[in-house]
């Protein structure tokens, strides 16, 4: 098994974090731990993105990576911060071959079979499905699942935990990706913590 299907199978959510305040970022990823969630995808749509990837590193037993990583540049900063995965919401050629070089683990995102193609040209067989539910959600995946049978996914994008199940019962589905758990502003540790344990229960 390699490394990003280790990721990818250490929990059936990876929560999608966007943290607008470093501050934040220890309560959080120690709840999402403490309720069964370890593997954290911090995405790079906040000024913060960066200290908080460092922040989270801190906690045990996190395993904590870069989402929204669109470019080489911001590639090479995540994996400065300590990122220990990468996913991308598309794959283009150069981040694909950059993200290889590197021998980071990395989930770039695909919505058609050209995308998978693509990415299987670079030897890449874990994909994260994005965005899943305006793509069709199920149904679609399905329909890609058939003609690539041998690769992996983790939809994200309008999963909630009443859906996410329905996911998970696909055997090439490996995870999903969520931002339900954790609201906006001050975090509720008690209740990120009880979200995050839900979620870990979905794969018991």
């Amino acid at each position: 098994m390699n490394a990003i299907e280790t990721i990818m199978r250490t929990a059936p959510v990876i929560p999608v974090l966007v943290i607008e305040d470093v501050a934040h970022a220890r309560p959080v990823a120690e709840a999402l731990v403490a309720g069964g969630l370890r593997v954290l995808e911090v995405t790079l749509r906040t000024a913060a993105a960066l200290d908080v990837i460092a922040e989270m590193k801190k906690v045990p037993g996190a395993i904590v990576g870069a989402g929204t990583v669109v470019d080489i540049p911001g590639l090479e900063s995540a994996i400065a911060a300590g990122s220990e995965f990468i996913v991308s919401p598309g794959l283009t050629e150069n981040l694909g071959k950059a993200a290889v070089a590197k021998g980071i683990p990395f989930l770039p995102g695909i919505a058609n079979a050209g995308d998978i193609m693509r990415g299987m040209d670079l030897g890449l067989k874990h994909f994260k499905f994005f965005p899943a539910e305006a793509n069709g959600g199920l149904p679609a995946l399905k329909s890609l699942i058939g003609p690539f049978g041998q690769c992996k996914f983790c939809p994200t994008g309008g999963i909630k935990q009443e859906t996410a199940a329905d996911w998970l019962a696909v055997s090439e589905i490996l995870c999903v990706g969520g931002s339900w758990l954790v609201g906006k502003g001050t975090p509720d540790v008690v209740a990120i913590e009880a979200a995050a344990r839900a979620a870990a229960a979905l794969r018991t």
